[in-house]
């Protein structure tokens, strides 16, 4: 018996393992086959506070689960199959076997919706990227091109004209998906240009982006453009299929949160951007964490009154 496990090794579900581990709770994590979360598919994070140099994403991660295990949290790096919340002690199976516990923080996180193509999974990271406030910097006095035509999309392009010299919108279709008034600040921009009823193709380049081929919808016709990099945003996916029907979920899937971190079952906490689709900062699921962890420490304790 378990006091809390921690489903999710990104910066959320690390976090809340320091601080139930250093509470004397011997956490365990499932991390995941495919752990640490969006940190772990980024290369330079400049915006975490304490490294005025900068930090490798995965380092960042490894730092974090390191400082965890320390105090004492274990890390399983498997898959929560299923979960079953509806009495207590609640139980979580893996690819392996059934674990139960009494208390449970779901961290999963959220993943970004690509658009599938061979040569942007080789360039993530390497130029090609889901998060403009996360790696905008990187590209100053560049040239960048956004896939998408929704608000998220048109955002993302406008926060880019902070440091890219040139940003190219490609939208599938001949208008924008966006509200108005994101509409009309993209369009009144001097720095953003529009690909209109056309996709990308394939991401160009060696070690790191140098271009793009796009092709028109409706003629066929493959243009290449030289680019330094991609920003896909087409939208992301929180990671909850596993916890349908056993807790509530928002209309595009998100876990509700009530109280801070608490869900719609008593003992189930939540944090990171499994539950935050408006900041999805490392930094934001860390505090996040944080909030959780001290939640399971205070019913832990009220629990056992």
């Amino acid at each position: 018996m378990h006091n809390v496990i921690i489903i999710g090794s990104g910066c959320a579900g690390l976090t809340a393992a320091i601080y139930t581990a250093r509470a004397n709770l011997a956490p365990l994590i499932i991390a995941g086959a495919k752990s640490g979360g969006q940190l772990a598919l980024t290369t330079e994070v400049e915006n975490f506070p304490g490294f005025p140099a900068g930090i490798l994403g995965p380092t960042l991660i490894d730092n974090i689960k390191r400082q965890a295990e320390r105090f004492g949290a274990k890390y399983l790096k498997v898959d929560a199959v299923s979960v079953d919340f509806s009495g207590k002690p609640f139980k979580i199976l893996t690819s392996s076997e059934t674990l139960e516990t009494k208390a449970v923080i779901i961290a999963s996180g959220a993943s970004a919706i690509w658009l599938g193509l061979e040569s942007e999974q080789r360039f993530i990271g390497k130029g090609v990227s889901s998060c403009a406030t996360c790696d905008g910097y990187f590209f100053t006095n560049k040239n960048v091109v956004v896939i998408g035509g929704g608000d998220a999309a048109i955002e993302e392009a406008t926060f880019l004209t902070k440091f890219a010299d040139n940003v190219i919108i490609v939208h599938r279709r001949d208008a924008l998906r966006a509200s108005k008034i994101m509409q009309d600040r993209a369009l009144s921009n001097p720095k953003i240009s529009f690909k209109w009823s056309s996709a990308l193709e394939e991401v160009l380049g060696q070690d790191f982006v140098t271009g793009v081929k796009i092709k028109n919808i409706n003629s066929g016709e493959v243009e290449e453009i030289k680019i330094d990099g991609v920003f896909v945003s087409i939208g992301h996916k929180p990671n909850t299929e596993i916890f349908k029907g056993q807790i509530d979920l928002d209309v595009k899937g998100y876990i509700v949160a009530t109280n801070e971190t608490k869900t719609s079952v008593d003992g189930i906490f939540v944090a990171g951007d499994v539950q935050d689709h408006v900041y999805r900062q490392a930094i934001t699921a860390a505090g996040l964490g944080c909030r959780a962890a001290i939640d399971v420490e205070k019913y832990l304790a009220s629990s056992e009154k």
